[in-house]
């Protein structure tokens, strides 16, 4: 169970569907938010970097900010879409990094299970079927399920499985997507759309490595202390 920390233009948000414009949640300072997660009972936070995933250049200081204030174990996302990138992540203190877009490329996902190997994630971002991209404003041709399989293929050592319809929404996660990619072998983790202790639940029962929540902990649907104990249960 992994606490989600969203952070844009210095602030922690929530956004619907991945939309820059669409802030549906503020969560205030960043550092703060992770150390309140810390003390909640936090093995490791989910990071997203949402400047970078737009820009398509993230920064080490959000990685350093959040591992002096916490000292947890942070895998980063958020436009991490070369090697030096994921690089500079990890020498900045994170002990994962997401990449999506750049995953798409067989040549540069290769050369990343190969350099990083457990560090690396791949995020499976999906969209009708489709993995998006490019900060979810755009939507690739290649089904989920195909990726998936290759990411297998190549000895990548987990995936992050994300509905964008489901992201933010509080609508449930999309179970039939997370055990469609799960089939494929590789452990899983699930986000988009966790609003209750059941959701965590049931996407546990399914198999999944790990879920993660950002709005429903925000909103105050659940704590983290009970997220914890839940999927312990």
């Amino acid at each position: 169970m992994l606490p989600a920390i969203d952070v844009l233009a210095g602030r922690v948000v929530r956004l619907s569907e991945g939309r820059r414009d669409a802030v549906t949640l503020e969560g205030g300072d960043p550092e703060a938010l992770a150390r309140r997660f810390r003390e909640e009972g936090a093995v490791r936070l989910h990071v997203v970097d949402l400047d970078g995933a737009f820009d398509g250049s993230p920064t080490p200081a959000l990685v350093e900010l959040l591992v002096a204030a916490t000292s947890l174990p942070i895998q980063i996302g958020g436009g991490y879409r070369t090697l030096a990138a994921i690089e500079t992540a990890l020498g900045a203190g994170a002990d994962r990094v997401m990449v999506g877009t750049a995953a798409l490329d067989r040549s540069f996902l290769d050369r990343a299970v190969a350099q990083f190997g457990d560090a690396l994630i791949v995020a499976v971002d999906v969209r009708d079927g489709m993995v998006a991209a490019s900060g979810w404003t755009e939507t690739s041709t290649t089904p989920a399920a195909e990726h998936a399989a290759r990411c297998a293929e190549v000895g990548v050592a987990r995936l992050l499985v994300t509905s964008t319809h489901r992201d933010g929404s509080l609508a449930g996660p999309d179970l039939d997507l997370l055990a469609t990619v799960a089939a494929v072998g590789l452990p899983v983790i699930a986000a988009g759309g966790v609003a209750s202790l059941a959701d965590l639940v049931a996407i546990r029962d399914l198999g999944c490595e790990g879920a993660i929540a950002g709005s429903a902990l925000l909103a105050g649907r659940f704590t983290l202390p009970e997220a914890l104990a839940a999927v312990a249960g």
